[in-house]
C-alpha cells in the first residue's frame, strides 16, 4: 500500500506515525504526497509503525531491500 493511501484512510494517521517515529507530522505529509522522498533510514520505522501495511519496497523501490532483510549467517 502506498503511504498516501494509508494516511488518507483514517484521519490522524500521519500524526500517529510521526509520533511513533519521532518526526514532525509535516514530514509524513511531504513523504506521502511525494514532495520529498522518504529517507531510506526512515522506511523500516514507517513499515513497523504501519504494521507492514506500507513496506520499504513500496516507499523506496530504488533500494534492494531483499539484501537488508536477509538474516545474517552464523559464523562457524
Amino acid at each position: 500500500m502506498k503511504l498516501l493511501d494509508y494516511v488518507k484512510a483514517n484521519r490522524g494517521r500521519a500524526a500517529e506515525i510521526a509520533s511513533i517515529i519521532k518526526v514532525r507530522p509535516e514530514f509524513i505529509s511531504m513523504w506521502a504526497l511525494g514532495r520529498r522522498q522518504v529517507p531510506a533510514e526512515r522506511c523500516p520505522d514507517i513499515e513497523q509503525a504501519t504494521g507492514r501495511a506500507v513496506t520499504c519496497e513500496e516507499m523506496r523501490p530504488d533500494i534492494n531491500w531483499a539484501i537488508l532483510r536477509q538474516s545474517p549467517k552464523k559464523a562457524r
